[in-house]
């Protein structure tokens, strides 16, 4: 009996498998979260990335927005999650120009951050300089234990 070798086209790859379920992958999350077009350019969409961790007494969020202005910035803390939104707005000076490349991003944002621990948003602090937005909440006390007396 002859044995005939399969075509390497056959031949199970695994980094061919791997690279169709990153295209499925980004596939299904582009019908999520579609690009965002600005002047026939499309774009990724804005999303912040942050840095998320705790101290003793408080959680720290620290986002990364460039470019954006305070007064176009809105934070808020509710159910435990960070929720900031957000716009980045185009100089008008630059509406009208033809321009060879569009790399910066602009429009509206929104990252909703959930915390790992309880806080006490009331008492949050929010401040923005060189383009981070940090926003410490302290932490909920935890209620301590107390041991009563039977009598």
């Amino acid at each position: 009996m002859e044995r005939r070798q399969l075509p390497a086209s056959f031949v199970w790859n695994p980094f061919r498998e791997l690279a169709r379920i990153e295209q499925e992958l980004n596939k299904l999350f582009n019908e999520f979260v579609p690009a965002q077009k600005v002047e026939g350019v499309a774009i990724a969409p804005i999303i912040p990335r942050v840095d998320v961790y705790e101290t003793e007494d408080k959680v720290i969020v620290e986002a990364e927005i460039p470019g954006v202005k305070k007064e176009d910035i809105e934070v808020k803390v509710k159910d435990n999650n960070v929720i900031i939104k957000g716009e980045i707005k185009r100089e008008e000076e630059k509406q009208d120009k033809n321009f060879f490349k569009a790399e910066r991003f602009y429009g509206k944002f929104e990252r909703v951050i959930p915390l790992m621990v309880e806080v006490k948003p009331e008492e949050a602090k929010a401040k923005i300089e060189n383009g981070i937005l940090r926003l410490e909440i302290p932490k909920a006390t935890a209620e301590k234990e107390i041991s009563i007396k039977v009598e």
